[in-house]
């Protein structure tokens, strides 16, 4: 395991250390899995960013023909 020294604002330390610490992890982790996404953007990487997996099957039940609907409106 290396040891790596970043420079980070104050107050981006302090929201990330609150992040890290409601959901059980540590910044390191939060940062490690961050580069290793950015190191290894391919699709079939194995490591998820955070956001894209929570919303992972959001629209699976969508009504397409109501969004097609909405999108004319939306665009007349």
């Amino acid at each position: 395991m290396s040891k790596l020294t970043l420079s980070v604002d104050e107050r981006v330390v302090s929201r990330a250390k609150r992040y890290a610490q409601q959901r059980g992890i540590s910044v390191s982790q939060i940062v490690e899995t961050y580069l290793a996404a950015v190191a290894d953007p391919s699709p079939s990487s194995k490591q998820k960013t955070p956001i894209l997996h929570s919303i992972r099957g959001s629209l699976a039940k969508a009504d397409l023909s109501q969004y097609r609907k909405h999108l004319a409106a939306k665009y007349r």
